[in-house]
């Protein structure tokens, strides 16, 4: 079970798009990092190899999709009585 240390809002990532990655600093002195990757498929936890600290991302996931749509399943199969 992880124990996450803060709840901590995009806004307060910087934002480097070379890299497409969003860092927050941690009071171990190194940096939170996640992928704009990660934010567009809905990843709300940040945490890195540094030290044991894991954060979670307070983030409008909409904001961060791609466009992308899923169908809905088709509801037109015939039902199988077992």
């Amino acid at each position: 079970m992880a124990v996450f240390h803060d709840e901590v809002e995009i806004e307060e990532f910087q934002h480097d798009e070379d890299s497409e990655m969003y860092f927050c600093p941690c009071l171990c002195g190194d940096d939170f990092s996640i992928t704009s990757k990660d934010l567009e498929n809905g990843e709300d936890v940040a945490m890195y190899l540094s030290c044991s600290f894991i954060i979670t991302l307070i983030y409008d996931k909409d904001s961060f999709m791609c466009g992308e749509t899923v169908p809905d399943p088709s509801t037109n199969k015939e039902l199988v009585n077992c």
